[in-house]
């Protein structure tokens, strides 16, 4: 029988000096250039 072994995501990643790493975060200023997700609509039956 296989064991089943969870993804775990690590510490967040730190620059140089020691700060959180924020490449991979979307700042203020750059928010209008990422807009949201769009919403959607459930089909019926379908779990939500």
């Amino acid at each position: 029988m296989e064991t089943i072994q969870a993804i775990k995501p690590g510490p967040k990643p730190k620059t140089e000096e020691g700060q959180d790493d924020r490449r991979r975060r979307v700042d203020p200023p750059n928010q209008p250039k990422h807009p949201g997700l769009k919403p959607h609509i459930h089909k019926s039956g379908e779990k939500r």
